[in-house]
């Protein structure tokens, strides 16, 4: 098996040496996705746009990989504010209503771009 590199326009370029996500065999790791705008690059204003624009541009990634939001199975979510927990499952569960993968969320002092959260997640090819 060989790593594949999964890259779309449809979700923001990476801020770093990194790629949107690498398929190996069945597996499909997406890297941490923050509220940005795929065109313009720029961070959502509030803490539920940012969410939001995270869940999108995860869903992206996997589209560009030929999956969706039912492949994944387990989700890391990071929040500069604990306090936005339930804003947060708020939002996840338009996301993940039926399907509900492993999941944990964990407070972090501070993001890239001074973003309010990041998501990452790994998914699984049928």
């Amino acid at each position: 098996m060989t790593l594949e590199s999964i890259q779309t326009p449809h979700a923001p370029a990476a801020i770093g040496p990194y790629s949107q996500g690498m398929r190996y065999g069945s597996l499909m790791f997406v890297s941490g996705q923050l509220g940005l705008d795929a065109q313009s690059g720029s961070l959502a204003a509030d803490f539920a746009a940012q969410a939001r624009l995270a869940l999108e541009n995860l869903r992206q990634i996997l589209r560009a990989a030929g999956l969706d939001l039912e492949h994944v199975a387990t989700v890391d979510v990071y929040l500069t504010d604990m306090e936005r927990f339930t804003e947060f499952n708020g939002i996840y569960s338009a996301y993940f209503s039926t399907h509900r993968p492993a999941r944990a969320v964990v407070a972090v002092c501070a993001l890239p771009r001074g973003a309010m959260v990041e998501i990452k997640c790994i998914a699984c090819f049928p």
